[in-house]
């Protein structure tokens, strides 16, 4: 049989026993730091997802909102381009985004409709449409001397009024032939989407004025 324990045999198994509770109150201190630890960092962690799923759905509204007013801003600047190319050229649909495309849409749009700009900006006849200039100044006053013919003419044949009247109709006919050949060039440069310049102009009247004196030279029968 055992013997009954001794006094200092029990101090030992006090003294032990009390540090095995200590150290298991030290290990659940230390347990319950880090699980608040843990606790407290997951809380972090799902605050700042939080924070940054509402920053993503903040991005996502306004990423669709810039993309209804590209889209809306895309539909209309191709409009103007159909419209710019007339003659019943279309340019189809607009193209769809590009995947691997890169830089800002508005500022891309905004270059897009400086060109459109610029490109409305009507420029000047070309020197190549000089002899056209030329042809139609040179029509222009011998329509106005045909016209001046056939008033005289007309005016010769009647009494009264119109005999007076009618010859001097057929002067202002006729000197109006040096700028008759403008209108016919300022269609050809609304085709060309040109402006009628200076130069256009001096060239159709000079033509015209020439044509005119060589006829007004000519006798009349």
């Amino acid at each position: 049989m055992n013997g009954p324990a001794t006094t200092e045999t029990y101090s030992v198994q006090l003294r032990r026993l009390a540090e095995l509770t200590a150290r298991v109150h030290e290990q659940r201190q230390e347990a319950r730091a880090w699980y608040d630890q843990q606790c407290a960092a997951a809380d972090r962690a799902v605050a700042e997802s939080a924070d940054e799923v509402d920053r993503a759905e903040r991005e996502l509204v306004a990423a669709r909102e810039t993309q209804e007013r590209v889209d809306a801003e895309v539909a209309v600047l191709w409009q103007e381009l159909n419209a710019r190319l007339g003659g019943g050229r279309r340019a189809g649909t607009p193209p769809a985004p590009a995947p691997e495309a890169t830089g800002d849409p508005v500022t891309l749009l905004e270059t897009v409709r400086d060109l459109l700009h610029r490109t409305r900006q009507p420029g000047e006849l070309p020197g190549n449409v000089n002899p056209l200039l030329a042809v139609w100044g040179v029509a222009g006053a011998a329509l106005a001397y045909a016209l001046g013919v056939g008033a005289r003419a007309l005016g010769q044949h009647n009494d009264g009024d119109l005999a007076v009247g009618l010859p001097v109709l057929a002067l202002v006919v006729t000197l109006l032939g040096p700028v008759v050949g403008l209108i016919p060039a300022r269609m050809t440069a609304d085709r060309r989407h040109a402006v009628l310049s200076p130069r256009p102009v001096l060239i159709v009247v000079a033509t015209g004025l020439t044509a005119t004196l060589l006829l007004l030279a000519l006798p009349l029968p």
